[in-house]
């Protein structure tokens, strides 16, 4: 039952993936966001010199080791790159190629903003062998684009989603839960949006009130109401069930931690949690399982649930959670691992009933 993903990096999930990430935090972007800020938010506050650049990458390579059968991938994150100046992109671009066509590497990715990509930015690109690009579209509502200041309208997307395809480069949207103005019905839609673009990939992030950003002062002052937890989980898997379906890989759900990233650091406010992403997982595996177990009355009955081996802490969640759950309803149920089940599958066992059902399967 393990889904296939018709996506272009397939090849590569075959092989360890290993990213070096180049951080180019706002750097090339005119806008201010309400939302961003991208030095706080990626931990890094200086770009990267040539010189530094080289021994950043040479680093990682050391510690990842033999190439063979790895996915090595260079990743220019935290700005809008394509905004840079010419001379910089040029400047990483060249030494990123050097790499690839040395084979030390496999692949070069970058994330920029839909406005910032056109024919002449995606012949350049082409150049360099640039083989992903992210877009951060945040949101396909236009009141929200507006209220967060994205600086553009959602048509700019699809314009920059159609000419990135056009030019064969793996196509990867960004959007955002619990911006300004959104709500649960438009950040359906925006992901009803997404869905009909077909990326390759997609990130979701849960908006996040940073210091030092527009978004914290209106936060302070009560124009902004932070999402909570509860919600942004559910919108999270919402857009994660709905784009998995539809064979888009969703390769990362909530913002990874850094050092400053934390309450007691840079965080005002925010669902922020390091293992939001498998907060989101723990939500399918409950939802599933009691989708399967709610059609009958199965309380005096035993209940055996096989998983994989890496999905056990999935379905007995969090701090056990979804165990709580499920032992409270239902007197005798055991969770197992099992090598024979596909991750993000379990079968269920009672009575003389025997169920497959994956974890988007309610």
């Amino acid at each position: 039952m393990q889904q296939k993903w018709p996506w272009k990096e397939l090849v590569t999930l075959s092989k360890r993936n290993y990213i070096i990430p180049v951080f180019v935090p706002h750097y090339g972007c005119g806008n201010d966001c309400v939302f961003c800020n991208q030095r706080k938010i990626t931990g890094f506050k200086d770009k990267l010199d040539a010189k530094k650049y080289k021994g950043h990458i040479d680093k990682y390579l050391e510690t990842i080791g033999d190439p063979q059968d790895k996915h090595i991938e260079i990743a220019f994150f935290g700005g809008s790159f394509t905004g840079l100046d010419m001379s910089l992109q040029r400047e990483y671009l060249e030494l990123a190629l050097k790499y690839k066509e040395g084979n030390k590497i496999n692949s070069i990715r970058m994330s920029t903003r839909p406005d910032y990509i056109n024919r002449e930015i995606l012949d350049f690109l082409k150049e360099y062998s640039v083989d992903i690009i992210e877009l951060g579209v945040q949101s396909m509502d236009e009141r929200v684009l507006e209220v967060s200041k994205r600086g553009h309208d959602s048509e700019i997307v699809y314009r920059a989603s159609r000419l990135i395809k056009d030019y064969d480069i793996t196509l990867g949207i960004q959007i955002m839960v619990g911006l300004p103005e959104d709500s649960e019905e438009k950040f359906k839609e925006t992901v009803d949006k997404v869905v009909a673009i077909k990326p390759d990939i997609v990130r979701i992030y849960p908006v996040l009130v940073i210091k030092n950003t527009e978004l914290e002062n209106m936060y302070l002052s009560g124009i902004y109401g932070s999402i909570e937890m509860d919600l942004a989980v559910k919108l999270s898997a919402y857009g994660d069930k709905k784009l998995s379906e539809k064979g888009i890989k969703v390769i990362r759900i909530g913002l990874q931690a850094t050092d400053n990233i934390s309450y007691d650091r840079d965080l005002v406010a925010g669902p922020f949690h390091p293992s939001f992403r498998q907060i989101v997982d723990n939500y399918h595996f409950l939802n599933s399982i009691l989708r399967v177990l709610e059609k009958s009355s199965y309380e005096e009955s035993k209940i055996d649930i096989y998983v994989n081996p890496k999905d056990i802490s999935n379905v007995i969640g969090l701090n056990k959670k979804n165990r709580i759950v499920l032992e409270k309803m239902y007197k005798d149920i055991k969770i197992f691992g099992d090598n024979n089940i596909d991750k993000d599958c379990f079968l269920i066992k009672y009575g003389n009933e025997t169920i497959m059902r994956s974890k988007y399967d309610y």
